[in-house]
């Protein structure tokens, strides 16, 4: 499996808060080689509050295991999360490709179609030519 760049920068401008699921897949691609606390705060972005409980909730979900006192590394179920992530990101790229088509299909439809109600005038003029 191809692990993503342990790299991860966000840009508040152009990108929404990340949901739980966005940051467990952060905290494995950085402790996917071993790594402190510390380096999973600074590089998954997170406080020291956020970092506590996530790295609790992890190791005790066996994605996370300790190495010695302070040192913290991705297990094999936590490679397991990754690549399921990254086929769920996959899936929901393609999703909303598909509503998008869907959508740009249903503008395109009503342009074709375009009902337009026929106004006061024209009403008139066809009551007086039936009579």
């Amino acid at each position: 499996m191809e692990l993503l760049p342990i790299s991860i920068k966000y840009k508040k401008n152009n990108r929404t808060n990340r949901d739980s699921l966005d940051i467990v897949r952060d905290i494995l691609i950085v402790a996917s080689v071993r790594v402190k606390k510390t380096r999973i705060m600074y590089q998954a972005n997170l406080s020291f509050i956020q970092v506590k409980k996530y790295l609790r909730h992890l190791l005790k979900k066996d994605l996370l295991k300790r190495e010695g006192d302070s040192f913290y590394l991705i297990t094999e179920k936590g490679l397991e999360f990754l690549e399921l992530y990254q086929k769920y990101k996959e899936n929901c790229r393609k999703l909303n490709e598909k509503a998008d088509d869907a959508l740009r299909d249903e503008r395109q439809l009503e342009k074709m179609y375009s009902y337009s109600k026929p106004n006061k005038l024209s009403n008139v003029l066809q009551k007086a030519d039936s009579a």
